[in-house]
């Protein structure tokens, strides 16, 4: 079974999905699954050198006061899910592409491990995942070669995957994410806690026989 994650590395509820995602896997008794990272752009127009995050973010969502309730809400549904949120050290709004060009040059079975590193970074430590000196730091704790990393992300050169990733998005009229499409017969839209990921598990099977 192929589960396909459309994700970026700003959206909160995107690691809280995964991480549900993750714990139903653990607990399914079927046949295997395999993990397909697609990248998304939440804000495409992010310029390259980011945004100052509560800025942006009061901008576009009707004020401070209804920005923290957002975060404060994404904090208590990831602490309820066992990975912690730490929204008053995230000072920027990055552009993404330069942190799923890294998560593209991971091995596949080095993706998970990429993506949770990004994460981590961005919403444990509120490093700014669009700098490349940071992204370089993670490439070094996953083993992958600096050199090759930062050319990458210098010259974009994973740029077509990523926008082979979106376009596929825009086929399958994703608006927003996380997004998950099991084994190209069921789609959950959003942070559905392990249960719900365990029925389509099942029903994607039962739609197979």
């Amino acid at each position: 079974m192929i589960i396909e994650i459309f994700q970026d590395t700003i959206c909160p509820w995107c690691r809280i999905g995964k991480k549900h995602l993750f714990e139903a896997i653990r607990q399914w008794q079927g046949e295997p699954i395999e993990i397909r990272y697609r990248a998304y752009q939440l804000d495409p127009h992010t310029p390259k050198n980011g945004l100052p995050f509560w800025e942006t973010m009061a901008a576009n969502k009707g004020g401070r006061a209804a920005v923290e309730q957002m975060v404060q809400h994404a904090a208590r549904a990831g602490e309820a899910a066992g990975i912690p949120f730490d929204f008053q050290k995230v000072t920027q709004w990055p552009n993404t592409i330069a942190s799923h060009t890294l998560i593209k040059l991971a091995s596949e079975d080095k993706q998970t491990e990429a993506v949770d590193a990004v994460y981590k970074a961005y919403f444990e430590e509120g490093k700014n995942i669009g700098d490349i000196d940071v992204l370089l730091a993670i490439a070094k704790e996953l083993g992958l070669d600096q050199a090759q990393v930062r050319q990458a992300i210098e010259t974009d050169a994973m740029q077509a995957q990523i926008e082979e990733d979106i376009a596929y998005a825009r086929e399958l009229q994703i608006t927003g994410v996380p997004f998950f499409v099991i084994d190209n017969k069921l789609a959950l839209s959003g942070a559905h806690p392990p249960e719900n990921f365990l029925k389509a598990f099942q029903q994607a099977i039962e739609t197979t026989n």
